[in-house]
């Protein structure tokens, strides 16, 4: 058997494991205890979705049998994080500029400030979503009382008006949402990391 954990090849011997779920369960409660957890399963080759699981579960592990595991630590989120709060910070006071930088014709140096915002929103959510498989930390995100889902629920319909707003080519709506709306929020999600 074949086993691959984030791409590095492991050598492992299997002790009682006969199957597929022997293996998946022996190695799932050796990331409990490493505040791990399994993100992906490939087997063969092929990605096994979450209600496919049961059908693989009994699957007798052969010699040729590949097994790959993309796994994701708590630390590894937390370190994520924290690398984003630089970023945050920067793009909060940055965003604070857009109404001159908008009245000033800089229409260059706009769109790469609205492209790293839309970057970096979406990375953010990435490891927000990745931080519910470990809810001591997901309840640990926190923006001014609100839960993640709550603080995105809000901010979403703000970065609405703010696209719309870069559609309609409105620049004093866009600047007036990156300056008192948007920059706020950022600055909010640094302070919150920052507690981690």
């Amino acid at each position: 058997m074949e086993f691959y954990v984030n791409d590095e090849k492991l050598d492992i011997i299997l002790e009682n494991e006969k199957t597929i779920g022997d293996v998946l369960k022996s190695f799932e409660s050796e990331c409990e205890k490493n505040n791990a957890t399994t993100v992906n399963i490939k087997l063969n080759g092929k990605n096994i979705k979450a209600e496919e699981f049961d059908s693989i579960f009994n699957e007798p592990i052969q010699g040729d049998t590949k097994l790959e595991l993309l796994i994701v630590s708590k630390s590894e989120i937390i370190s994520s994080l924290q690398k984003q709060e630089n970023e945050c910070k920067e793009l909060s006071d940055q965003l604070v500029q857009l109404p001159v930088q908008l009245q000033s014709g800089k229409d260059k140096e706009s769109g790469i400030l609205i492209s790293k915002l839309a970057d970096f929103i979406e990375n953010f959510c990435h490891i927000a979503t990745l931080s519910t498989l470990f809810p001591d930390l997901y309840q640990k995100l926190i923006f001014d009382g609100k839960t993640v889902n709550e603080f995105f629920q809000d901010f979403s319909g703000i970065l609405n008006d703010f696209e719309q707003a870069i559609s309609s080519k409105d620049t004093v709506l866009m600047g007036d949402l990156a300056e008192y709306e948007i920059s706020p929020r950022l600055q909010l999600i640094a302070d919150t990391i920052k507690e981690l």
